[in-house]
Parts: structure tokens; C-alpha cells; sequence
């Protein structure tokens, strides 16, 4: 297994400037605290969180501190994005700003889009002419791709689609971005990938209708809780897991700019995982836990089996994960177990990324 290019390079992200979207979020605010030890120089833009609790928040990002600065800015907006654009005047730009779930697309289908893919377009726009900037990593999603409930992992060059809005908002900003780094941004020497992983777990997610937040809240409770699609097929990782793609992705696209393209991210295809599975392992850290698994048919529409192939990762960029699924998980409700005990969310967070980097 490849994992010894896995663990980001101090020496290579130590006073870089790096322009990361979506801090405020539970991804971001992961990716935020890693670059922050790395010794980067952040800027960070987003909208306030979403949700309270929320990591951003208790792991105390908005203070700012070395190596961090906060902005709330609505990338909707394109000349107040240009401006926190260019006054961060970047060399490596992470996109994880996004409407970033299912259902509430269903509900809000026109601000998914805005956000999704206007957004996208907006910071894009922004990097036309700004020199300094090395490199872009764009995230999306598992979800890009046309599915068709088929038996084998989707490769970086099947067919894109989106039967709901996120995950067509998600195949758009594919398009997107391919052509902004076809017309613009490769002549100008930055080089353009975008990422594709989802189903990411970990502590310090409070989305409604996330599968192991949702779980917490019942089971700290004392309530059931209520599983629309047990069977439901994800390739599921801890949120470390992608985050380090991110940066390995990064560095190598400032190395070889020729590996710009897109790129899947995610366990090995035959790793994927029922909802099921992930809830029976989750519940071992609450005995008393009652679960309900309600009719596969109920609610909008969502994709029965999901699975992504890797290889292209492990062989262009030597990423492979660190974590298997039992592990992601019982790390998962340890941080949430010891959090809700009173622990400090910035120390758990640390030490989940100390125990993955010290991983032999």
C-alpha cells in the first residue's frame, strides 16, 4: 500500500499562501487546522457556519492565530470574492465551498446552483490575471457521475450526470472548471484538478442528514433512530482521508503541472459499505442505542449503490488510504463520545491527525 507519499510535507506547504474556500465548514474546518500546523498561511472565505454547534467555532478558527485569517464573504457574490481573492493573493487555491447535501438541493434547488456552480465560476474568474497562482484543487463529489445502480466503480472518465440537484450542480462544476482551465487558466500556468470523494465521516459534523451526526443526536438522546436506506452502498472514509488527497494533490499539480485533471479519491472499490454496516459499527460506543431501518422507498430520490475506482489516484499521485472503515468509524464516535464529554475540539481534531500521520 502506498502511504508514505501520503502524509502532506511540511517543508513543501510551510509559508505557502494558500486561498481556502469553505473553512467554515466541517471539511474546511479540518483542512484549516492541518494547514495551520503545516505552517501554511491561510485565508479563509466562506459564509458564517451553518449549524450549532459547529467545528469552526469550537475549534476557534475565527480568532484567527498564526497562520490564519477569517473572512465571511458569499462566493455568490463575484466582486467581493474577487476582492478577498485577490487581497490573499494565493499560490495554491482549495475550493471546498459548496451546498454540499442531497436533500436540502431537493429543497433549495436554485441556491445549490448558484452556490455550486456559479460559485465556482466566480472564483475561477477571479484567478484570470492574478499572478502568483501556482495551483487550484476544486472539489465535488462522489455523486458527478451518470449512475446506474451498475456493479462496478466509476473511473475518472465515465459519463457525468446528476439525477438530483446536488449532485447535477456537482457534474456542472466539472464542466466548469474543465473549461476554465482549458481557456484561461492553463495558458497562464496555474494548474486546475478537481477532486471527487464523498460519504466522508468524522467528528465535528452537525449537518442534518448526515448519517453518524444524525446517529449522535438520537443515541445521546436516548432516541431510536430512524434509517431511510439500509442498504444503501457508499465508499465511506474519515474526513482525513480525502483531506490529505486534497494536499498531496496539490503539491504534486506545483511539482507536474501536467497532472491536472480530474481525480477520484475514496477507499478501494471493494471496500464500500452499507448504511447498515456503518450504523452497526458506530453503535458499539452506545450499548443502549436502538435503531429503526424504515422502507427503501420513502423520500426523494437517492442513489442505491455508489462506488468509486482509485486507481488513477494511487498511481499518478501514490495516494492510498490510511484508515479501514472500522477504524474511520470508531474514531468517528470516539471524538464525538469524548467531545460531547466536555473534551476540547481543536486538541481532538489534533490528535486525530497526529494518530493518522504517526500510521506506519
Amino acid at each position: 500500500m502506498l502511504v508514505s507519499t501520503m502524509r502532506p510535507d511540511p517543508d513543501f506547504w510551510r509559508g505557502k499562501r494558500v486561498l481556502l474556500t469553505g473553512h467554515t465548514g466541517f471539511k474546511g474546518a479540518w483542512l484549516a487546522l492541518w494547514l495551520q500546523r503545516l505552517g501554511a498561511q491561510v485565508t479563509g472565505v466562506a459564509l458564517p457556519p451553518a449549524t450549532d454547534p459547529n467545528l469552526f467555532t469550537l475549534a476557534q478558527l475565527g480568532q484567527g492565530g498564526p497562520g490564519m485569517e477569517s473572512h465571511f464573504c458569499d462566493i455568490r457574490s463575484p466582486q467581493a470574492l474577487a476582492m478577498r481573492v485577490r487581497a490573499a493573493r494565493p499560490e495554491v487555491v482549495l475550493h471546498l465551498a459548496a451546498q454540499a447535501l442531497v436533500r436540502p438541493g431537493y429543497a433549495a434547488p436554485l441556491d445549490t446552483f448558484s452556490t455550486n456552480v456559479m460559485g465556482t465560476a466566480h472564483l475561477l474568474d477571479a484567478l484570470r490575471g492574478l499572478a502568483g497562482v501556482r495551483v487550484a484543487v476544486v472539489v465535488t463529489t462522489d455523486k458527478v457521475y451518470r449512475n446506474r445502480e451498475w456493479a462496478y466503480p466509476y473511473r475518472e472518465d465515465d459519463a457525468l450526470g446528476g439525477h438530483d440537484p446536488y449532485s447535477a450542480s456537482k457534474a456542472a462544476t466539472e464542466l466548469v472548471t474543465a473549461s476554465y482551465r482549458d481557456s484561461f487558466l492553463a495558458a497562464q500556468g496555474i494548474a486546475v484538478a478537481t477532486a471527487r470523494a464523498g460519504n466522508v465521516i468524522g467528528g465535528g459534523d452537525w449537518a442534518q442528514d448526515r448519517l453518524l451526526p444524525d446517529a449522535v443526536r438520537a443515541w445521546e438522546k436516548g432516541a431510536t433512530l430512524h434509517i431511510r436506506r439500509p442498504q444503501a452502498t457508499r465508499p465511506w472514509q474519515h474526513v482525513l482521508e480525502p483531506l490529505a488527497a486534497y494536499l498531496r494533490l496539490a503539491q504534486r499539480l506545483w511539482e507536474s503541472p501536467a497532472l491536472a485533471g480530474a481525480y477520484n479519491f475514496g477507499p478501494l472499490p471493494h471496500e464500500a459499505a452499507t448504511v447498515k454496516n456503518v450504523i452497526e459499527l458506530a453503535s458499539t460506543a452506545y450499548p443502549a442505542s436502538a435503531t429503526s431501518y424504515e422502507n427503501e422507498s420513502e423520500g426523494p430520490h437517492e442513489a442505491g449503490w455508489l462506488a468509486l475506482e482509485t486507481a488513477h489516484a494511487r498511481q499518478a499521485l501514490g495516494v492510498a488510504p490510511h484508515w479501514a472503515l472500522n477504524t474511520a468509524v470508531a474514531r468517528t464516535m470516539n471524538w464525538y463520545r469524548q467531545q460531547h464529554g466536555g473534551a476540547d475540539a481543536r486538541a481532538l481534531c489534533l490528535a486525530d491527525i497526529d494518530a493518522w500521520e504517526a500510521r506506519p
